[in-house]
């Protein structure tokens, strides 16, 4: 027993780097003075050195991936008290929201490039392919993490992604012990949430993760009311430590505010309308989505890991709305016109599986990727085109009335596509400090469409492309590097599940990036920087034959130039910002038009919806033990309603401001502002671009979390 207990002690002080005694005789005793142990905390790592799986399918993480990615935490989420998916999105650096209820309240701008077709959405690591609109998820509870990739993201998840790619990271099942929790919200416009969370380990091999959350709210403008419901839950079992399963499912129920935004009064904004709607009495917006998925992953050595996922996706929509609004100066009246009735039923069923495999090669490190993708989907378009229905109510004081339906609704053409993809990417360690990264991504979609109303196929298209980048890092210190990237995406015309007759001769539009910048970690790892060049061009776009502007060809492009900059410190103690900036320049180089019958070139202007200001600012305060207060600014600059650039939609800034307080380790009270200045603004124009949205109004909300 003491020669246990005395080999035990010499191998701990072994271990610490502490010389043991030698034997000696026992005359002459051996006495030996300890060296002194200095211990350290670690620091903790910042988002820069955590793996975000967005930028690569290799494992990295930012500061190693030659590219611009940015991750929002759950702490960050939870702090500025964002229930909106993309509300959390668009704090993002480069980001920013133009949804409508036309595109589902989800589409974003990034880079000079808008909406689902240029900016991907993916659950996950997931996407909803070929529909417009991505309308789950949508809240923030089940959220873990939201990482970005701004530019061009082909070469990982295929066409439509050259502004960039969102990756929503819901809460996963965790070993230890089961952890609850429960959290109510009451606000302004009779707003109520509630959700609530458990997930831990069943047993030694079994775990898991629930979440359920609702949402109700009277809205800010007339006749605004909202309702949703979220369920997101995951059952995983670790048989061996090589092994896991994972069986996920997750449904969002939404009927999001009917409001489909204001017209402009002889061409200006009138502020008398900001609260007004003018939707009819017996309007309608639904979604509902469900995700279902079993992911395996298998590390059979330190050396290579496999994983693959099967996956279901179901999704329908409903919009019943009367859309189109537009002032009539004669009579001083609101012309309501565009009817429309419209219901997709989109599933589809795929498989992603990828290995990655780590190895030496020449006395270097290398990483390598590679796996396949393939994906069958369908998309069921049933309206009542062509959307006619018109009337007229007074702008203060109507009767709201009914839908008219003209045409009758009833299904119109139904689409399906089987895609596959290939892909591989690989990063080569030339020395501990250089690195280089490529990759490449082969694309092939078939697409059928077949008309209900003819009983007839309108057209069987296949479209691939070869996506890649290849890019570099070097690190000039441990925690300072610098980067650069080439790549090339491809985008389609339109959304190809919804693509048209017409547009289907269309070929894919292509484009190339190059960026380069430089991250930092810094005081400690209390804070990082970013700073990313980059410049975007697309070819391809659709545009009007300039010798007859009825008919329609693939000849314009797009540019834009830009430059990113992020911060997050904490500059003293109790103190930490966390900041973002973004400038670029995004222009049509070659875009015509028709206007009223005639080809108008809009060469050198700048395109629809696109800000080319951006910035975000997070500033909080830990003033005294268990409380904390912060303020948010949000800045973004003008945009365009219109390809003439005639209709400016002006910049805006709002502010948001927190007081929090945990009187015990397992509550937190929180009391919250949102835009306190009440400025009013417009977040986006919809598809007649004299209509347009108004943000929302000066709100307030007290949030109570219990954890236990």
């Amino acid at each position: 027993m003491i020669l246990i207990r005395k080999t035990t002690i010499a191998a701990a002080v072994a271990a610490l780097g502490v010389p043991t005694a030698q034997a000696a005789p026992a005359a002459e005793p051996a006495v030996h003075q300890l060296a002194p142990v200095t211990v350290h905390a670690a620091s903790a790592p910042t988002v820069l050195q955590e793996p975000a799986s967005v930028g690569s399918n290799l494992g990295l993480t930012p500061m190693q991936t030659p590219a611009s990615v940015d991750v929002i935490t759950r702490d960050q989420i939870e702090e500025r008290g964002d229930a909106s998916v993309v509300d959390a999105i668009s704090r993002a650096p480069g980001l920013s929201n133009l949804g409508h209820p036309g595109n589902g309240g989800a589409a974003l701008s990034a880079r000079g490039f808008t909406d689902a077709s240029s900016v991907m959405r993916l659950y996950d690591g997931t996407r909803q392919y070929g529909g417009i609109g991505v309308t789950f998820p949508f809240d923030t509870w089940s959220v873990e993490r939201i990482e970005v990739l701004r530019g061009p993201a082909s070469v990982i998840y295929g066409e439509g992604a050259i502004g960039g790619v969102v990756n929503v990271v819901p809460k996963k099942p965790t070993r230890g012990a089961i952890e609850n929790e429960i959290q109510a919200t009451v606000g302004s416009n009779n707003t109520q949430r509630l959700g609530i969370g458990s997930g831990g380990a069943i047993n030694e091999t079994w775990s898991y993760r629930l979440d359920v959350s609702g949402n109700r709210s009277d809205g800010w403008v007339d006749f605004g009311s909202s309702r949703d419901l979220t369920l997101s839950g995951a059952l995983q079992w670790d048989p061996t430590p090589e092994l896991s399963l994972k069986l996920s499912y997750a449904k969002g129920w939404q009927e999001p505010e009917r409001y489909f935004g204001v017209p402009l009064v002889n061409g200006q904004q009138d502020d008398s309308l900001r609260r007004k709607n003018y939707n009819v009495a017996d309007s309608q917006i639904k979604y509902d989505d469900q995700w279902t998925e079993l992911a395996a992953k298998w590390t059979p050595s330190a050396s290579l890991t496999v994983q693959s996922r099967l996956y279901y996706i179901d999704s329908k929509r409903h919009w019943r709305n009367a859309e189109y609004y537009n002032y009539l100066p004669a009579s001083g009246l609101i012309g309501r016109s565009s009817y429309t009735e419209i219901l997709h039923d989109q599933w589809q069923v795929g498989n992603t599986t990828s290995a990655v495999y780590r190895h030496a090669l020449g006395g270097m490190q290398n990483t390598i990727s590679a796996g396949f993708d393939v994906n069958r989907a369908s998309f069921r378009h049933t309206n009542n085109s062509p959307y006619s229905g018109t009337s007229t109510v007074d702008p203060y004081n109507f009767d709201r009335g009914l839908f008219i339906n003209v045409a009758g609704t009833a299904p119109k053409y139904n689409n399906e596509a089987v895609q596959y993809a290939f892909f591989a990417e690989d990063r080569l360690e030339i020395t501990p400090k250089w690195s280089v990264l490529a990759g490449l991504r082969y694309d092939h979609a078939d697409i059928r469409r077949h008309d209900l109303v003819t009983n007839q196929q309108s057209y069987d298209k296949s479209f691939s492309n070869v996506g890649w980048r290849a890019g570099t890092v070097y690190n000039l210190t441990e925690n300072l590097a610098v980067y650069a990237q080439y790549s090339e995406a491809a985008d389609p015309v339109s959304a190809l599940l919804m693509l048209s007759a017409a547009n289907s001769n269309f070929s894919l539009a292509t484009s190339r990036q190059i960026e380069a910048g430089v991250k930092q970690n810094f005081l400690g790892n209390k804070g990082e920087w970013t700073l990313a060049a980059y410049r975007i061009v697309k070819k391809n776009l659709v545009t009007r034959d300039v010798v007859d502007p009825s008919l329609s060809v693939q000849v314009g492009e797009q540019s834009t130039k830009g430059l990113e900059a992020t911060v997050g410190v904490e500059f003293l103690p109790g103190w930490r910002v966390d900041a973002n900036a973004a400038v670029l320049q995004a222009r049509y180089d070659d875009f015509t038009e028709s206007v009223g019958g005639a080809a108008v070139s809009r060469a050198g202007n700048v395109p629809t919806d696109v800000p080319e200001r951006l910035a975000n600012v997070w500033l909080t305060w830990r003033f005294l033990p268990g409380w904390t207060a912060g303020t948010g600014i949000r800045y973004v600059g003008r945009r365009y309603a219109d390809r003439a650039n005639t209709l400016e939609m002006a910049g805006y800034t709002t502010t948001d401001v927190l007081l929090q307080w945990r009187p015990r380790k397992d509550t937190t009270l929180s009391l919250r502002g949102f835009n306190i200045f009440d400025r009013q603004y417009v977040t986006s124009a919809y598809y007649n671009p004299t209509q347009w949205l108004q943000g929302t109004g000066r709100r307030f909300e007290v949030t109570v979390n219990y954890k236990f």
